[in-house]
């Protein structure tokens, strides 16, 4: 996958690294998400099986999904035409003794091409692949563990295709392709976008699966001056970025050589002009022109009977593909504005929606799901991604599929350097993690009941001879002076975060060992599992002698506000955007760097409606230009019709999961996060 920057600052994350802006807008073509992108966040999943810790098994089972009722077989590859591909998909009988083949949305969409229109009933969803839109074919669904499935058995037969289960994997077989035409051309501007767009025809003689995959940024090679005086000018406009476009034909040999890109001309020899260097400078140089635009289709070709075209797309514009029949073809705009309005009951009680919002004269694209917690079966959870304890990071739709969550979103920040958390998480009761600087953060019930406010923990540890010595910190990669603790829910052992620390052993109320912490990350000193460890850093090592081993030790713990007390999950981040519909914004109040308030960035967002619904939000670049500020976002989430909403951590983490993928992004260009919010659906009894 594409490296990317860091979504937070390497001590205090405030969600958003300096290059993010550069190279992330909102790409919501018909589809999003490529193969290439897929295969790396699914085969790590495969291959890192779920695990129980003593840790961690209380809090969430992290066991094999069990048996699906009434399936015959099932798996989570598919080999399409040779290629194995990650995908979830199950067999079921049918009548006549013949079976049903069913596959998940989010594979049916990612793998072959497939549209999905607008649909208010959950078990039907209709979907346009070289068909009409007017009359669309409406497929079947159906809700088994973490996913939807959609019943393909008519689907593939009308296409022609030939599938058989093979283990683990459905094996599936399409006609021969041939791509007979691609031509490029200008469109008129439109009202919405008054400027020219690119188009690119692909004709096919039938239809096949197909698929759009963002890329990385394309360097521009510098051009020297021909002055070796003269440094070469560095270019102030954003790169290009890659897209590329991948069908399952053979494109004409026409084709591919009509976009096969000609070797580029020698640079000129540079010699060294003395009698320039004699003479005084004249005004006779000429004035460079524009470079000219880079041609938007880089190249064809054909790689194990795919057809890929490589796309260069300039900033701010993004690939919005489409298909329609009679004739066969596949229609790629390059639009500023490539987000398709979408409103899709995905389960009851369930909605993904998606559409432009518009704040004055600029228009924010706005993906999100509608979740009512009070539906029967649907639960939220927190999640984080090491199965072992909190130390870690992951891509979030790796993290969703071991939790089995149906849908979810990004969290709170944390450190991406050392991988730890920096905020509050709060699972069934239990702290995680505690909350740090007073941040805005969310907290809710089994019931369907939240609580939006600025959260802090008081721990208080209480002597024998009543001392009271104030803990500031629990189980957090925040690192100050003072006396900080860490559970078994950080993991089996504890690695000094500064020098010279003191850790205490406290097991069963008493303090049993007092241990030099030494160099940072030198040594791991266990955790008891019916204790916790002190770590006493800076000046609160003076509290050592205080402390002495063999104390009977308490401990006081309360929020502020007390209301935290009383739900069983929080998660931190911040700032607070909205309580009781009116903007409450105070970043510089939370203790957010100035940086990260005047950041134009991607943001992920939590809000409640006042018909007591849930929105998890992920809002993307303006058209034309980059994300919204904080101002910004939280006038949004307050258009959008919240009551009470929390901005989450933002930029590269940003993403929101539905059904194993996700819907606001390419993979590729999502970073590994710390946690998320999960969302459940629990089996009707």
């Amino acid at each position: 996958m594409v490296k990317m920057p860091n979504c937070c600052q390497s001590e205090i994350s405030d969600g958003y690294a300096k290059g993010d802006r550069k190279f992330f807008r909102a790409t919501v073509s018909s589809i999003l998400l490529t193969t290439l992108c897929l295969t790396t966040t699914y085969a790590t999943n495969a291959q890192e099986s779920p695990k129980t810790t003593k840790s961690t098994s209380r809090l969430i089972s992290q066991s094999p999904a069990p048996p699906l009722p009434g399936v015959a077989s099932s798996g989570n590859q598919i080999s399409l035409n040779g290629r194995t591909l990650p995908g979830t998909w199950l067999q079921r009988p049918g009548k006549s003794g013949q079976v049903t083949t069913h596959l998940s949305d989010g594979a049916f969409r990612q793998l072959i091409g497939v549209n999905f229109l607008n649909s208010s009933n959950s078990a039907k969803q209709p979907i346009q692949w070289f068909s009409s839109v007017t009359k669309p074919q409406v497929l079947a669904t159906k809700l088994l563990g973490a996913y939807r499935y959609l019943d393909i058995t008519n689907f593939a037969q009308t296409s022609g295709w030939q599938i058989q289960a093979n283990g683990n994997i459905l094996v599936i077989a399409t006609p021969k392709t041939q791509i007979t035409n691609i031509v490029q051309s200008q469109e008129p501007p439109e009202a919405s976008t008054p400027l020219q767009q690119s188009r690119i025809l692909v004709d096919l003689d039938r239809p096949t699966p197909w698929q759009v995959a963002q890329g990385s940024a394309i360097a521009k090679p510098q051009t020297p001056s021909s002055d070796p005086d003269t440094p070469t000018p560095k270019s102030t406009v954003p790169p290009n970025r890659q897209w590329t476009i991948t069908l399952d034909g053979i494109a004409d040999p026409v084709l591919i050589e009509r976009y096969t890109p000609q070797a580029p001309a020698a640079p000129p020899t540079l010699l060294p002009n003395l009698l320039k260097q004699l003479s005084p400078a004249t005004p006779t140089q000429p004035i460079p022109g524009p470079p000219a635009p880079e041609p938007l289709i880089q190249k064809v070709e054909v790689v194990k009977n795919q057809t890929i075209i490589s796309l260069s797309v300039p900033f701010g514009l993004s690939p919005q593909v489409s298909t329609v029949d009679n004739p066969n073809r596949l229609i790629i705009n390059i639009r500023p504005d490539p987000l398709e309005e979408r409103d899709i009951t995905w389960a009851p009680g369930l909605r993904w929606r998606q559409h432009y919002l518009n704040l004055g004269t600029e228009r924010f694209p706005v993906v999100w799901l509608e979740v009512n917690p009070r539906k029967f079966g649907l639960t939220l959870k927190p999640m984080w991604a090491s199965p072992d304890g909190l130390v870690g990071i992951a891509p979030l739709i790796q993290t969703a599929q071991r939790y089995l969550a149906v849908a979810g979103i990004n969290g709170g920040y944390f450190n991406r350097n050392n991988k730890l958390p920096l905020g509050a998480i709060r699972r069934d009761s239990q702290w995680l993690s505690g909350p740090i600087l007073n941040r805005g953060a969310i907290a809710w019930n089994n019931s369907g009941q939240f609580y939006f406010g600025r959260l802090t923990l008081e721990e208080t540890l209480i002597t024998a001879n009543d001392q009271r010595l104030p803990i500031l910190f629990l189980n957090s990669g925040y690192v100050q002076s003072g006396i900080a603790r860490y559970t078994s829910a950080w993991g089996s052992t504890y690695t000094p975060l500064t020098d010279n620390e003191i850790i205490l052993v406290v097991e069963k109320d008493q303090i049993t060992n007092q241990l030099p912490g030494g160099k940072v990350g030198a040594t791991a000193v266990p955790i008891p599992q019916d204790g916790y460890l002190l770590t006493l850093r800076a000046n609160a090592t003076t509290a050592a002698s205080q402390l002495p081993i063999g104390s009977a030790v308490s401990l006081y713990s309360t929020t502020t506000p007390a209301d935290f007390s009383r739900y069983p999950h929080i998660i931190g981040a911040g700032p607070l955007l909205l309580q009781n519909r009116q903007i409450v914004l105070d970043a510089k109040g939370e203790k957010f760097s100035n940086a990260f308030i005047a950041e134009k960035a991607i943001r992920s967002g939590i809000c409640t409606t006042p018909t007591g619904t849930l929105m998890i939000t992920a809002t993307h670049n303006r058209v034309g230009g980059y994300g919204p500020n904080l101002t910004e976002h939280a006038q949004l989430m307050q258009q959008m019709g919240c009551v009470d909403a929390l901005n989450l951590d933002g930029g590269s983490s940003t993403s929101l999961y539905l059904g194993g993928q996700l819907l606001d992004r390419s993979p590729s260009t999502a970073a590994r996060v710390h946690n998320g919010i999960g969302i459940f659906l629990q089996p009707r009894k």
